[in-house]
């Protein structure tokens, strides 16, 4: 589309109070339901869809929650000769995601089933008011959102973008960074029953659907969210067991293949001047509500079950992270393998909350939360906060629980979770074999590994070797002279044992030397994929693809 063009967008109209959100979507209409899917389904609202109709650019500047440029693009596309379709798309767009007024006619060419009439009826629209008697306002957002195999379609409450200005304590939120990212981390065997442990709008129950057999069960503190998962589930074809709760206790007594969760990790002030919001804020001081979390998801989890879960935890001065996070584990009987991603100081951690909450930076308002949440801090002697990616798993069969905590700040592979479960299942393994059984094997290293040398220009040897892995957590482990011999040797032909043998012939090492080397490195490897077993011992890991929403 030719930008130059564009016409000048009309003045933006005031957005209704954010202090008192319209009521969520009806979920027990089916067959209006029906009608708006087939209506998208028609319209081909999908991600790459939108995508194209508001161009690079806009796009982009939408992932960054900047309106203006997807403002100017679908209101020039409603005055022009575009087809039917992306017409259809930039009208959703600008009144969906955009929160901006639309003429019914326009709503009712883009979803002529549902048409303006049905909006209304499904709790999805709203009229202006008497000075603009042909348009509707929409009371929520929905928005595409997908995988390389699904395209599903998200309700939630107005973004900070539509609402412009501070949110509501009760906002539903939507599709965002930390839904994203724990949907990409999770495994997914097929299983039984899962339970999306704080479903919010529904966005991890969405991607459980596709690999549990019998049931989901979805809870939730909030009964506006559980309205919101319930139309998005509806709206998707998903079966749900919606239940109100706080944390388990809607799940007394019940276990589950797959637990996930995003559970309300922030870490507020419990100070009245501070906004406890509902989708972020658990009510508890510091990281306590996801260490019980953690303490109690084991009694939920069947034999061989899985928990997945974002947390945050603080630190003090000098404090590990690593011994602290291990305090939540301790008398679990877990296995638990702990990802830390990022480290925040207080100050940027504070900063970046009460941003979330839709304060602008400078203004009095901001200001005092700010000031509000250093103080917490402070009075509590907390000095950083980490944000990380928690696995859990309840063991098979009675055994010492193994633990793995590791720190990657670097980029990943997208999705995680095949490697998550390779992964789970590789530490397993380790952790109920000794030593000999790991020689006995004859290892391969994996595909995505390459090797590097560096050294100085005409030097015999080089002065680093190291493997380079291009998937999973994208490791690199330096070698040594030994390591190096060991790992080119391995081509599934030779056992560890005999590849021993052979090095210690070679360089004149004692054999039990080279062993000693040989294996704690070889542990390193085969937990994070390095190098793989021989067929037969690879789990039934399910791919799951990269994910992609209107952003």
């Amino acid at each position: 589309m030719d930008t130059s063009s564009r016409p000048s967008p009309p003045p933006r109209p005031s957005p209704p109070p954010s202090s008192s959100p319209s009521p969520p979507p009806r979920g027990d209409l089916p067959d209006r339901i029906a009608d708006l899917r087939a209506d998208l389904q028609d319209l081909d609202h999908t991600v790459d869809r939108v995508a194209a109709v508001l161009g690079e650019r806009a796009s982009a500047a939408l992932h960054r929650e900047q309106p203006l440029d997807a403002e100017q693009v679908t209101a020039a596309l409603l005055q022009s000769t575009a087809s039917a379709q992306g017409r259809g798309v930039a009208a959703l767009v600008r009144f969906f995601t955009l929160g901006l007024p639309i003429d019914v006619t326009d709503l009712d060419a883009a979803l002529p089933r549902t048409g303006a009439a049905g909006l209304v009826e499904l709790g999805l629209a709203t009229a202006v008011g008497p000075d603009a008697p042909t348009q509707l306002r929409s009371t929520c957002d929905l928005r595409p959102y997908g995988d390389e195999s699904h395209t599903w379609w998200v309700t939630s409450d107005h973004a900070e973008l539509a609402v412009r200005g501070p949110l509501p304590v009760e906002h539903v939120l939507g599709i965002g960074g930390a839904s994203t990212t724990l949907a990409s981390w999770t495994p997914r065997p097929q299983v039984e029953r899962a339970l999306d442990l704080g479903t919010g709008c529904g966005v991890q129950a969405l991607h459980l659907g596709g690999h549990t057999a019998y049931g989901i069960v979805a809870t939730d503190l909030s009964e506006r969210a559980l309205a919101h998962a319930r139309f998005t589930a509806a709206l998707n074809g998903v079966d749900l067991d919606l239940r109100q709760g706080s944390l388990l206790e809607p799940v007394a007594g019940e276990q589950f293949d797959l637990i996930v969760s995003n559970p309300p990790f922030v870490i507020t002030p419990r100070s009245g001047e501070v906004p406890v919001y509902e989708y972020r804020d658990g009510g508890r001081a510091g990281d306590a509500l996801v260490a019980d979390l953690v303490g109690d998801l084991g009694a939920h989890l069947r034999p061989g079950g899985i928990a997945q879960l974002l947390a945050n935890w603080e630190l003090r001065p000098e404090e590990d992270w690593r011994e602290h996070v291990s305090g939540w584990l301790a008398g679990t009987g877990l296995d638990a393998w702990v990802v830390q991603r990022d480290v925040q100081d207080v100050a940027e951690y504070a900063e970046t909350w009460v941003r979330d909450g839709g304060q602008v930076p400078g203004t009095p308002s901001f200001q005092a939360l700010y000031a509000a949440w250093l103080a917490d801090f402070d009075a509590r002697g907390i000095e950083r906060v980490g944000f990380g990616v928690v696995t859990l798993q309840r063991p098979r069969a009675e055994r010492e629980p193994w633990r793995d905590l590791i720190e990657v700040a670097t980029p990943v592979a997208a999705p995680m979770g095949p490697s998550v479960l390779r992964g789970l299942e590789a530490r397993t393994w380790l952790a109920e074999h000794d030593e000999q059984d790991l020689l006995d094997i004859a290892w391969q290293v994996a595909d995505d590994v390459t090797e590097e040398r560096v050294g100085r220009p005409g030097a015999p040897d080089p002065q680093v070797i190291q493997l380079r892995q291009g998937g999973g957590l994208r490791r690199v482990i330096r070698l040594s002279t030994i390591g190096a011999g060991f790992v080119g040797a391995c081509d599934g032909e030779l056992t560890a044992a005999q590849l021993c043998a052979g090095l210690a012939a070679v360089t004149g090492a004692e054999p039990a030397d080279v062993r000693a080397e040989v294996v704690p490195l070889l542990r390193e490897l085969v937990k994070d994929g390095l190098v793989r077993w021989s067929a037969g011992c690879e789990g039934q890991s399910q791919g799951g693809e990269g994910l992609r929403w209107l952003g």
